[in-house]
């Protein structure tokens, strides 16, 4: 999996509420029917929490903490959506292509 689908994952699971790394996988999981592995998962709360996308919804948790609670910040809500949009419209024009009407 590209970092990038799991920083979307990451996004797409928190935009539901806070959780901390192993509830964030496992709601990956029920998703998408697989787990990522602890550094695809930890590398991605490191990439979008450096980006200001997601934070601790604890403001005094330590900050190497792995079962940190993470929610998503209105920056990463806003990332997503775009992204999501953007998502869309290539699966829309996919489906075309091979001939099934989108739903």
């Amino acid at each position: 999996m590209h970092s990038n689908d799991a920083q979307m994952l990451v996004l797409t699971v928190l935009a539901d509420g806070p959780l901390h790394g192993y509830a964030i996988n496992t709601a990956i999981q029920e998703l998408t029917g697989s787990r990522l592995g602890p550094g695809s998962l930890y590398g991605a709360l490191s990439r979008l929490e450096a980006r200001e996308l997601i934070r601790p919804a604890d403001a005094d948790a330590a900050p190497r903490e792995r079962h940190r609670t993470m929610e998503i910040t209105d920056t990463g809500r806003a990332t997503l959506r775009t992204e999501l949009e953007r998502m869309n419209r290539i699966s829309q024009a996919g489906l075309r292509a091979l001939g099934i009407t989108p739903a």
